[in-house]
């Protein structure tokens, strides 16, 4: 199945409890001293107010802000003290959470990181398998929300098949969170005058490149949610060309 979609589109204090951290996080200790699993599916809120929802039930944690639609595939790497940093896709840090049970997050607002305390459970992050039309209205909410942001039409063009439609069209909301990031930055009029489409396809690996006007954005659908570069990255490829 091929698919091609193109739209240009108009201009539209929690408390903090020091147990509910250790227990959200590693559990409850035994006897032995060792952490007992911890809930692989929970929800914390920072001391900014951010909501997040932390799932590590699959092959690499993921993390998803309540205010935004992207999902974010991290990468554990042990630290000093037997803590754990999660890292995106470009290597910088998002989570640090302590054998204590400490919890911070990192954003471009607090780089230093916030407290973050356990608020309860969480709903799964799945990819919803999606079919020809879906994917064709995900694609044309995309370029709808890129185009108001840029304030001119921006098209989206996929490639896609069954066993890609649905990371593509997570791909393609990404974009347009990107796409409307780089448009609230100083220096946005000059990434978002790089490319005046967005194309999506299948390959081996995530990556994302600008090449004549067009940003090129290719998944990897064996590798689920990691397998498409985040809004960080594509910025980044933006700020870089």
């Amino acid at each position: 199945m091929a698919l091609l979609a193109a739209l240009a589109a108009g201009f539209a204090q929690p408390s903090f409890a020091q147990e509910g951290l250790r227990q959200g996080l590693f559990g409850k200790h035994g006897g032995s001293g060792r952490h007992a699993a911890s809930p692989p599916i929970a929800r914390y809120v920072s001391e900014d107010g951010q909501t997040f929802v932390l799932d590590r039930t699959q092959g690499r944690p993921l993390l998803k802000f309540e205010d935004s639609p992207e999902v974010w595939a991290l990468q554990p790497m042990p630290a000093p003290r037997g803590d754990v940093i999660y890292k995106n896709d470009l290597g910088e840090p998002v989570l640090r959470a302590t054998r204590l049970g400490g919890v911070t997050l990192f954003t471009d607002q607090r780089p230093a990181g916030a407290a973050a305390a356990l608020a309860g459970d969480g709903s799964p992050l799945r990819l919803a398998p999606l079919g020809p039309q879906a994917l064709l209205e995900r694609l044309a909410q995309a370029s709808l929300r890129a185009s108001r942001a840029a304030r001119r039409p921006i098209l989206f063009e996929a490639e896609a098949t069954p066993n890609s439609s649905a990371l593509i069209a997570d791909a393609a909301t990404v974009t347009s969170v990107a796409v409307v990031r780089m448009s609230r930055r100083k220096d946005g009029r000059t990434m978002l005058s790089q490319f005046r489409k967005v194309l999506l396809v299948e390959g081996k690996k995530a990556s994302a490149v600008i090449d004549d006007q067009v940003l090129r954005i290719t998944v990897s659908p064996s590798q689920g949610l990691a397998g498409r570069p985040s809004s960080d990255r594509i910025i980044r490829v933006a700020a870089g060309s």
